[in-house]
């Protein structure tokens, strides 16, 4: 087991009580309190009083052996993971463009790699002319040798053909950069309004009395529930229940459980909990597919197609890690009262474990951004944002009008909102109302939903690009959705971040010629990252984990930029982001000797019985560890041309691609 080193292990420190103990020693070689009361145990002590040198040094040695200690647990990991390969495996590089990527980089610290020995030679030999300003190119008579030839010849060839790509490279990522850092800013802008002005959607047809549930039964829209959800071992009783436990008329609800399980053993397990909650009352159907075609997409519009479902006004969607309270349905449908334009209401995520590890607090600064920021702001001014896919109520007229659920992209969530909004629909956000969820506790599972979620916007922008253009709608929201909407947050954002901190940030520590302003490198990047975390202050100590930390993903975002956009590889592939669940073996036993009277099987909780843990095998993902070397490399030769922030900046981002690679992060969780 590693050491753990925890820096705000000072924070929870409690003073330590107790009745005092005096002990005599011969030739004492420190000072001894009297205590002469009760009372004067707990007097504050004069602690100068209590240490001396001694004292002072064998805390500091065992501070400095404990120093010692993590960087040789380090350096063996290291030495396991990479030379050794003990318990790692490849991370799977199942897309071509991954591949393709992966050789590029490689290449790529090659030839910077050979580009630093002839620095640190040249530098060694006192040539130094690549840190003058004007570059001097020397005569034939000053030239010391071969060597010297083939160097000269570099700087030449450098600044006449690739310091000019360099600089527009550089130029046109700052362009960009400068472009979203605004939008950053006004949308900080405008939540500061918001709550300046205090503005909250507000109820106009009133809300809905249970207590007069008698006299007007029929007030009470009908309700669908659906619980899409595919091998969910370890949440699938969470999400039923709390369906289950919603406050809402019995006879004006219903709940769809959509498994497409393609394990045998869970199917039974969400078929048998949908039983007990069925013997209690409750209006609850199972539904299972035999194949998965269109994922998510294609399970709801299967469960849509349904007779009854015509019957019903609204559809409120959760998935499977989703816990909504129980008042849920009354903070949100009473808002479509009165208000025939309104298409969906969509609630905020708020997350169970998200103080679980350094990743799930990086995830959770980026999440409350999206949902107290950019959700709120664009639901306020614009009545439009994206759906997030569950934790919200759809009117169900609105969905037929708008073409249904369509399994063409892996955002369906988003693609059935685009069109909503191309058909007149508005859509409201409470920020107010919140629904507990999962996030996700490793690097990898991490990775593969990042993966989804930036791939899957690049698809629907081809689609859809047409379909906004030809549209009705104003001008001014046809240029938000295609330059706002998907360009700048979706396809400029992982472009510029990882080809400006990345490539071109490296590149400019080789190429003098090139080099960034101070204000790029340090100053807006973190100004935009204080405003980023400001949603969520208790965040505030992981500011520049944060900062490293998004640029590290830069690497995967811009990786599902690319594959979205040019349909590369598989970027239609959703794989189900691994969830840690709180339901155990124990509970379901418990759950079955308190109702005797349900169809659990006892196969089924023998064959969990059988079911052995399965070993965590860490990961090593090449892309990021080839970056991190990349950037190492930067900083070695920022050292040398004495650029003291450059390679600050990137000897900490180095550290930080390494420790991903490493999937450090990540060991912690079993």
């Amino acid at each position: 087991m590693a050491p753990r080193l925890n820096l705000f292990d000072w924070w929870s420190r409690d003073t330590p009580k107790g009745t005092p103990v005096i002990v005599k020693m011969e030739n004492p070689n420190f000072s001894i309190v009297e205590i002469n009361g009760l009372n004067d145990a707990f007097k504050p002590v004069n602690k100068s009083r209590l240490k001396n040198a001694k004292q002072v040094r064998w805390v500091l040695y065992l501070k400095a052996n404990r120093a010692v200690g993590f960087v040789a647990w380090l350096l063996g990991t290291i030495k396991k993971r990479l030379l050794l390969r003990q318990g790692v495996d490849n991370a799977s590089e199942k897309l071509g463009k991954g591949k393709l990527m992966l050789r590029i980089i490689k290449a790529f610290l090659v030839t910077l790699m050979v580009i630093l020995a002839f620095e640190m030679v040249a530098h060694l030999k006192g040539w130094h002319h690549f840190e003058k300003p004007n570059l001097y190119i020397l005569h034939s008579y000053e030239i010391q040798g071969l060597f010297h030839v083939v160097y000269v010849g570099w700087l030449e060839f450098r600044t006449r053909y690739i310091a000019p790509f360099v600089l527009f490279l550089s130029t046109f990522c700052l362009v960009l950069f400068i472009v979203q850092s605004l939008d950053r800013l006004i949308l900080c802008l405008g939540c500061l309004y918001i709550k300046l002005k205090k503005i909250k959607p507000r109820i106009d047809g009133g809300s809905f009395d249970l207590d007069d549930l008698e006299g007007a039964l029929y007030d009470y829209p009908m309700v669908l529930v659906q619980i899409p959800m595919c091998n969910e071992r370890e949440v699938y009783e969470l999400s039923i229940s709390a369906a289950c436990q919603l406050d809402w008329p019995k006879e004006r609800i219903i709940i769809q459980v959509l498994d497409d399980s393609n394990d045998e053993s869970i199917e039974w397990l969400i078929k048998n909990e949908v039983s007990k909650w069925s013997q209690k009352g409750i209006n609850i159907i199972y539904r299972h597919r035999l194949d998965r075609t269109g994922y998510k997409a294609g399970n709801l519009k299967s469960a849509m197609s349904c007779d009854y479902v015509k019957d019903y006004e609204f559809v409120a969607i959760f998935d499977a890690d989703f816990q909504p309270t129980p008042d849920f349905l009354k903070h949100t449908v009473p808002h479509f009262k009165d208000n025939p334009e309104l298409g969906l209401v969509q609630a905020r995520w708020a997350f169970v474990n998200k103080d679980e590890n350094l990743l799930t607090r990086l995830q959770n600064i980026n999440l409350c951004f999206h949902f107290e920021v950019e959700q709120q702001v664009n639901g306020v001014f614009l009545n439009f944002f994206g759906f997030n896919g569950t934790a919200g109520v759809w009117r169900i007229k609105a969905l037929e009008e708008s073409g249904g659920w369509l399994e063409r992209t892996t955002v369906e969530d988003m693609d059935i909102a685009v069109r909503a909004h191309l058909n007149g629909w508005k859509f409201i956000y409470l920020n107010d109302v919140k629904v507990l969820c999962e996030i996700p506790e490793s690097f990898e599972a991490y990775r593969k939903q990042q993966h989804r979620w930036h791939s899957g916007p690049m698809q629907l922008f081809r689609l859809c690009l047409p379909a906004i253009i030809k549209s009705k709608i104003s001008i001014w929201k046809k240029l938000n959705l295609i330059f706002l909407f998907f360009l700048l947050r979706k396809l400029i954002l992982p472009f510029y971040s990882f080809t400006l901190f990345c490539i071109v940030l490296p590149l400019t520590m080789f190429i003098p010629e090139a080099e960034l302003p101070m204000w790029v490198i340090c100053y807006v990047p973190v100004l935009m990252t204080f405003l980023n975390i400001l949603p969520a202050p208790k965040s505030i100590p992981f500011i520049a984990p944060y900062l490293l930390f998004e640029n590290t993903m830069s690497v995967t975002k811009f990786n599902a930029m690319v594959s979205g956009l040019f349909q590369l590889g598989s970027s239609y592939e959703w794989i189900v982001t691994k969830k840690a669940g709180r339901s155990t073996e124990s509970d379901l036993l418990a759950d079955a000797d308190e109702d005797e009277g349900t169809m659990i099987q006892p196969q089924i909780i023998k064959e969990q019985k059988l079911i052995k843990p399965v070993k965590k095998i860490n990961k090593i993902y090449r892309k990021e560890l080839a970056l991190a070397f990349l950037l190492l490399t930067a900083s070695v030769r920022s050292l040398l041309s004495a650029h003291g922030l450059h390679f600050y900046f990137l000897l900490f981002q180095g550290v930080t691609f390494l420790l991903v690679g490493l999937d450090l992060i990540g060991e912690q969780v079993s």
